[in-house]
């Protein structure tokens, strides 16, 4: 076999080039703006996964006394999980747009059906 290792030289210009690229991403300002952002926003999912439990509390409470669906209800349930799916999506690194309230509109409450 060949003599594959790399010299000593290449592995301490690979660990100076490593530490330079980690050192610049702990220096990034727009990596720290973004973690306030998802604790922001993790707050924020917080509060909208409790009022998504009232609005299917009350959604299940009209259903029972009146046997219809409340429209009104319904659309806020729809908002409220386009607003959370949006706020995931952030927070997963999946998209980069900040949702509503720094950036984005609130989600419509209209379904796809």
């Amino acid at each position: 076999m060949g003599d594959e290792n790399p010299s000593v030289d290449q592995v301490k210009t690979e660990d100076r080039e490593k530490n330079s690229e980690l050192e610049d991403n702990l220096k990034s300002r727009d990596t720290w703006l973004r973690l306030v952002f998802m604790v922001i926003y993790y707050v924020i999912i917080s509060l909208a996964s409790l009022v998504g439990c009232v609005v299917v509390a009350l959604g299940f409470l009209w259903v029972l006394v009146t046997g219809e669906v409340n429209r009104q209800l319904k659309q806020v349930g729809q908002s409220l999980a386009g607003y959370i799916y949006e706020i995931v999506r952030y927070l997963t690194f999946n998209t980069d747009q900040k949702p509503f309230p720094f950036g984005g509109d609130w989600p419509s409450g209209t379904s796809d059906e």
